[in-house]
């Protein structure tokens, strides 16, 4: 799987967020698709200094598992929260190089445009693989929401101000929700809509848990 080379990621903390803030004119929240024949999670893990990056593939909606690939990398960039893309964002990038079952939509695991900056990994990385990615995290980075239901699919909106960034999606019943935001190439109800289709037994859609669990596997190779 080809990807862009938008910008080095040998830089500093301050040129990481002046980055930020250039690519955010190129991200689209237009719905660039019709069908959806296949879906992808991607996850990291760290174990001795180094981070392993995971790709796991799967046909949809059927969700059978089609092609899964890692990364092991040395981590070249601190942990800052808002950064997170030039800590993971190259080993991914090498995980998706050895792809060869394209995914059509890429799930990850962090924020889209639910982002101070607007520009979550799922964003960035979805302007240098040129596809359709949704940030699907536990934990939320920007925006307010108010209360939602307890049944699956219930959602309220993540927002700042007027603008809306994403949102809180319940994916099971009574259990905490996820917040889902727009990556690029994908607006927010395509968003919301093919998490729930992904999301069969546990709070995060297959494919993350996927994921998370193929690279967690291979950190105990690791060990």
């Amino acid at each position: 799987m080809k990807y862009l080379n938008l910008h080095s990621w040998e830089v500093s903390p301050g040129e990481a967020i002046q980055l930020q803030r250039e690519l955010k004119g190129r991200v689209s929240l237009k719905k660039s698709f019709q069908q959806i024949k296949s879906v992808a999670g991607a996850d990291v893990s760290y174990v001795k200094g180094k981070m392993i990056a995971g790709v796991v593939v799967f046909d949809f909606p059927s969700l059978k598992i089609r092609e899964k690939q890692s990364f092991i990398s040395p981590i070249n960039f601190p942990y800052i929260p808002g950064l997170l893309t030039f800590r993971e964002g190259p080993g991914l990038l090498a995980a998706f190089k050895k792809i060869e079952n394209e995914p059509d939509i890429i799930l990850f695991d962090g924020q889209g445009i639910a982002h101070p900056r607007r520009m979550g990994i799922a964003t960035h990385l979805g302007l240098f693989l040129d596809k359709p990615t949704i940030g699907c995290a536990k934990s939320r980075l920007s925006g307010e929401y108010t209360s939602l239901g307890e049944g699956k699919g219930d959602f309220a909106l993540l927002k700042e101000g007027k603008e809306v960034l994403g949102a809180a999606l319940r994916t099971r019943p009574k259990v905490k929700p996820i917040f889902i935001s727009p990556g690029h190439k994908i607006d927010l109800p395509a968003a919301i809509e093919i998490v729930l289709k992904c999301a069969d037994k546990y709070r995060l859609p297959l494919p993350l848990r996927e994921a998370h669990l193929w690279v967690n596997q291979i950190k105990k190779e690791v060990i």
